[in-house]
């Protein structure tokens, strides 16, 4: 028999005790009954306000997003959990790069340098919304517009550009202090996971290596690409070397290219992601910050 689900409201103001009702109107248009899932209210967890309530059975896709409309049309975020979600369990945090971890898709910040922003971005967003399927070829096609490009522009993009997304350093900080395996997988470039690693204490980092020659670009990547399949593949060797299921990972990611990575984790979060890319994960960060992760796991 199903527990249900646990559906948690996350703000970055203090939620208004009134929202039981509102929720509880949603959910009785949608033949489900809705309680508190404990004594606490509202809580406030680092930055976050947090409150849980629970529903009587699983939801289907359709009513989880009637929920989320309902918080969007009040500023508010949404995660469901399972009724039996365990967060003493986890030991793995993982999370995508570009426009996850950070503020930039890099590649694009690079283009922007030599004057082809809008060439590439078009190709990034069209890849991130899963409209094309082949990140490695998608990857080799930006790539190659950056022919020529100097190394330098590397480190400008990374000092004048590059920031940490709202709440990143707080959550790297509290998981690492947990004893969480903390890794960074990116579709991106290893001169900007090797920093972020560096900067934020990742325990493993995994990206693309671009090819520099006389101090310019190349417009190629060496090696293997990190995709789709590359990001989950590392997930799955850290779950292998720590003796634990995908169960006990958190993946968060906001492109298409993150879902396989997602897929089958203890808890998926789509930070500012794309509607893929949210329809699919347990939780989706718009307005709080990463470190609202922690208001997910706090025992």
């Amino acid at each position: 028999m199903s527990l249900g689900q646990i559906i948690v409201v996350l703000s970055t103001a203090p939620i208004d005790r009134g929202l039981s009702n509102v929720l509880g109107n949603v959910a009785t248009n949608l033949g489900l009954s809705l309680k508190p899932f404990d004594n606490q209210g509202c809580v406030l967890v680092g930055n976050t306000h947090a409150q849980r309530w629970q529903v009587s059975r699983e939801l289907a896709p359709t009513e989880r997003e009637a929920f989320r409309k309902l918080a969007a049309s009040l500023c508010l975020d949404l995660a469901f959990l399972d009724a039996g979600f365990k967060p003493a369990r986890l030991r793995i945090l993982a999370m995508d790069m570009d426009s996850t971890l950070i503020n930039i898709e890099c590649i694009d910040e690079i283009a922007d340098f030599a004057g082809k922003k809008a060439e590439v971005a078009a190709i990034t967003e069209a890849t991130m919304r899963g409209e094309i399927k082949d990140f490695s070829e998608s990857l080799r096609r930006r790539v190659a517009l950056l022919k020529g490009v100097s190394e330098s522009v590397l480190e400008a993009v990374y000092k004048e550009r590059l920031l940490p997304n709202p709440g990143a350093s707080e959550l790297l900080s509290a998981a690492n202090a947990a004893g969480l395996h903390t890794l960074l997988v990116s579709g991106g470039f290893t001169f900007f996971t090797e920093r972020m690693q560096r900067e934020l204490g990742f325990t493993e980092a995994h990206a693309n290596t671009l090819e520099i020659q006389d101090g310019k670009l190349t417009g190629l990547v060496l090696g293997d690409i990190v995709d789709a399949s590359g990001k989950a593949m590392h997930v799955k060797n850290a779950c292998t070397a720590l003796g634990c299921k995908k169960s006990a990972a958190i993946t968060i990611g906001d492109g298409a290219n993150d879902l396989l990575m997602m897929k089958g984790s203890g808890l998926s979060i789509a930070y500012r992601a794309k509607p893929i890319v949210k329809e699919k994960a347990d939780a989706a960060f718009d307005r709080v910050g990463l470190d609202a992760t922690l208001a997910l796991i706090a025992q």
